[in-house]
């Protein structure tokens, strides 16, 4: 994650790189760039806490099963430790409230791979349903990149959709897909061995 300060919003800002989550209980601007990933904005205004993450696969099964499998370690583990963050700060999990972006076919996957931005797409519709909570808003799926700036406490929502896809998003979702795939290929070690 890169950090920095916006001298248009006199806040500090926070960049979110894939993989990457952060909660906050300070005026902060979470920000970060979407392709095929899928980024969540969570925030309990009441307790005027908030917090973004940034994930690329929501499994490697089907978007039926990801729930009930701990392979669905992507999506359903980024939605859970970006939750439990805003919990450990004093956020209360009945007060939140969702808003999601990304999902846009901006890379070309193996057909092997499946429809990634669909099934992120689904797999987040389906988080928000099972566990009740609101969301607010969405701007999913389509061709195009997003950049976001997610504002906490207030929860506002800047979003600007590019209309070209810049060499640097493809080379940055590449680079993670890549270790991605990498990662899901190697063999699992026994504990202790």
């Amino acid at each position: 994650m890169q950090t920095g300060f916006s001298e248009k919003y006199k806040l500090p800002i926070h960049f979110l790189n894939p993989g990457e989550y952060y909660a906050t209980d300070r005026p902060e601007i979470l920000s970060t760039v979407l392709g095929s990933c899928i980024s969540v904005c969570l925030i309990d205004e009441k307790n005027q806490i908030g917090g973004m993450n940034h994930f690329m696969l929501p499994g490697c099964i089907s978007t039926n099963e990801i729930l009930i499998s701990e392979i669905g370690r992507y999506g359903l583990y980024a939605m859970e430790l970006l939750m439990g963050e805003i919990i450990k700060k004093g956020g209360d999990r009945k007060a939140i409230k969702g808003r999601c972006f990304g999902g846009g076919a901006v890379l070309r996957f193996r057909q092997s791979d499946g429809d990634i931005p669909e099934a992120n797409i689904q797999f987040i519709r389906k988080y928000f349903e099972l566990e009740k909570i609101p969301l607010v808003s969405e701007d999913l799926g389509g061709n195009q990149g997003r950049k976001i700036y997610f504002f906490v406490p207030e929860g506002r929502v800047l979003l600007k959709r590019f209309k070209e896809v810049t060499e640097e998003l493809i080379q940055l979702e590449k680079t993670y897909k890549g270790s991605l795939f990498r990662k899901r290929m190697k063999p699992l070690s026994r504990i202790g061995a």
